[in-house]
């Protein structure tokens, strides 16, 4: 079995991805306590003790708003931090997956994202992170860059969907906006493709790719799909109203792109299999999440 070395297993990615390789690789995940992103001699340190055959980088600063106010600690973590991953990686002739994001793009396109589309991201998260993309290219090596959007899970702390249904258990009506459009998608899904990429690993399949579940949905679209699915589930729910606004009225610190759609053509062929539609893999992380939470009406099966 390989050695696989995760960061950021705290996460929700971090925390699926533990779960989906466990069973077929030695799997070792690390949270920032131990491999801080920010802290170099940290990074070396830990993937000198772990010896590992393949690094998956899950960890990452999220926080969107916040990091335009606090720009140091964002590059630290998602671009010099990134930086030495590579480093090590390539010193080491071992593959690095690195997770990024849609946001290095503006959301100006009105037909989705290709991985060579040119990049302009509008804040500094998306700025972070494409610099952490660049700087895993300029290393070079055996490198894997996956972005991904409006991603949501079990685990971690939280995420849009644990946010809806917190809010739509404590009001009658939840504001949400309609004129940002992406393709949400599960960790689950985005786990197994990874799983996929692992178990077929090889130079040939180096570069840069887009992964979402497929479909299109607004922010407003994704709210309403939770809510008739969790109601369904029997998620204990006040909200009987779904108002949508535009972002113009709902303002952040960050700017965020209107048009958040990937094209997953390239990973579609490289795996042989399309991502599932977003509301499907909806359906079964609720299912997982009611299962957990012991809901007394859930009937189905979570698997």
């Amino acid at each position: 079995m390989r050695r696989i070395l995760i960061t950021g297993s705290n996460g929700q990615l971090g925390w699926e991805l533990q779960r989906t390789l466990a069973p077929v690789e030695n799997v070792i995940a690390v949270s920032r306590a131990r491999l801080d992103l920010s802290q170099p001699a940290s990074i070396t340190q830990v993937v000198q003790e772990v010896k590992p055959n393949i690094i998956i980088n899950a960890a990452a600063y999220t926080a969107v708003d916040k990091a335009e106010s606090e720009p140091s600690v964002a590059y630290a973590v998602n671009a010099t931090g990134v930086g030495v991953l590579a480093e090590i990686a390539q010193q080491l002739a071992i593959p690095l997956i690195h997770i990024s994001t849609d946001y290095v793009f503006d959301g100006k396109n009105n037909l989705p994202y290709l991985e060579t589309d040119a990049t302009n991201p509008l804040g500094v998260y998306g700025k972070s992170k494409l610099a952490g993309e660049e700087a895993i290219r300029k290393v070079g090596g055996n490198f894997i860059i996956i972005r991904t959007a409006w991603l949501y899970g079990v685990g971690g702390k939280s995420n849009f969907v644990k946010t809806m249904l917190r809010l739509g258990s404590e009001r009658e009506e939840v504001r949400v906006v309609t004129d940002q459009v992406g393709s949400p998608t599960w960790t689950g899904d985005l786990a197994a493709a990874l799983a996929q990429l692992i178990a077929n690993i090889s130079p040939k399949l180096e570069g840069t790719y887009h992964y979402t579940n497929s479909g299109v949905a607004s922010w407003y679209d994704f709210a309403v799909a939770v809510f008739e699915e969790a109601q369904l589930l029997g998620f204990p729910l006040k909200v009987k109203r779904v108002v949508p606004i535009t972002t113009a009225q709902y303002p952040t610190p960050a700017r965020r792109p209107a048009y958040s759609v990937l094209s997953c053509a390239k990973i579609t062929a490289a795996l042989g299999t399309y991502p599932p539609h977003w509301r499907q893999a909806l359906r079964k992380m609720l299912q997982e999440l009611s299962a957990i939470t012991n809901h007394p009406k859930v009937t189905t099966s979570h698997t």
